[in-house]
């Protein structure tokens, strides 16, 4: 068996869609899959609560209510510790396989030294996920059969939001564990805002997300520790028109990583959400894109 089996009662990944999109926005939930493939599980030295260490726990539930709001979005159903499309599609670890990797694989990446690369090596606590070396086949059929057809799937509807508005804004959304701090290690914060250090995006959509969620009265922090990942710095095309903003939540906003369960502050936090993704597409088009040339191929 390969990959190819592993999503057939469920798909890879599903689009949330509205009737109608009506506003110039996508959301993007790359880590919240929670379907953990049987033969995947079969493979791994973890139990199938420390298989889940990586995974961004309900995001995608979190920010459904932007989908009433007129604004599609993509999910993954496959868990980002069996596939990261968050990375590049051959940002691979060498020391995971039985073969050697071909030559145009990324296998010196900051995140393949840490065990995150496309096929990750480790979860999020620095536990091994596999038992032994796998085939390379198997990273292949993972990369054709998933991760290839997910970022198909996010091109298109970014491309058709470019045209059908004249400008695009994909708002990749994420979660990280409740002990994350910044600056001296003293502040928790309870959101970071990415944006590629101001590459990624027009400054105005970063400001008024900063702005929204201190509003609300979250701590707020602004690209670290997490600037945005592959996604954000591939899609970010501000002078094409194309924009992207990372949104890290804490979990401890919202969920008990002990248990996964979600917390007394999880209808709350989607509320406030929900609030933030309508104030963020009421932003005036004008701040946005004061101009644009024709988008790229991708």
């Amino acid at each position: 068996m390969s990959a190819a089996q592993d999503f057939v009662a469920t798909p890879p990944f599903a689009t949330i869609a509205p009737a109608e999109q009506r506003v110039p926005f996508v959301l993007n939930s790359p880590h919240s899959g929670r379907f953990y493939p049987p033969r995947f599980l079969a493979m791994s030295r973890l139990d199938a609560s420390a298989i889940r260490r990586s995974e961004d726990c309900y995001v995608d539930e979190l920010f459904r209510g932007a989908v009433a709001l007129g604004a599609p979005m993509l999910a993954a159903n496959f868990p980002r510790a069996y596939l990261d499309v968050n990375r590049e599609p051959w940002e691979l670890d060498p020391r995971m396989f039985e073969e050697a990797l071909p030559a145009h694989a990324n296998m010196r990446s900051a995140r393949v030294v840490g065990g995150l690369g496309t096929v990750p090596r480790l979860v999020g606590e620095g536990q091994e996920i596999y038992t032994g070396k796998l085939p390379l086949a198997e990273a292949l059929s993972r990369i054709e059969t998933s991760y290839k057809p997910y970022h198909e799937a996010l091109g298109r509807l970014l491309s058709r939001t470019r045209a059908a508005f004249g400008f695009a804004v994909l708002i990749d959304c994420h979660s990280m564990p409740a002990s994350v701090r910044v600056g001296d290690g003293s502040v928790r914060p309870d959101f970071i805002v990415g944006d590629r250090f101001g590459t990624a995006c027009a400054p105005a959509l970063t400001d008024a997300a900063i702005a929204i969620l201190i509003g609300m009265g979250y701590n707020v922090a602004h690209n670290k520790p997490y600037a945005g990942g592959f996604i954000t710095e591939h899609y970010g095309r501000p002078a094409q028109g194309v924009h992207a903003l990372q949104i890290e939540i804490n979990r401890g906003l919202y969920l008990n990583e002990r248990t996964y369960e979600p917390s007394v502050g999880f209808a709350p936090l989607a509320a406030d959400l929900t609030r933030f993704c309508a104030e963020m597409m009421a932003i005036p088009e004008s701040l946005i894109v004061p101009g644009t040339v024709p988008l790229a191929a991708e």
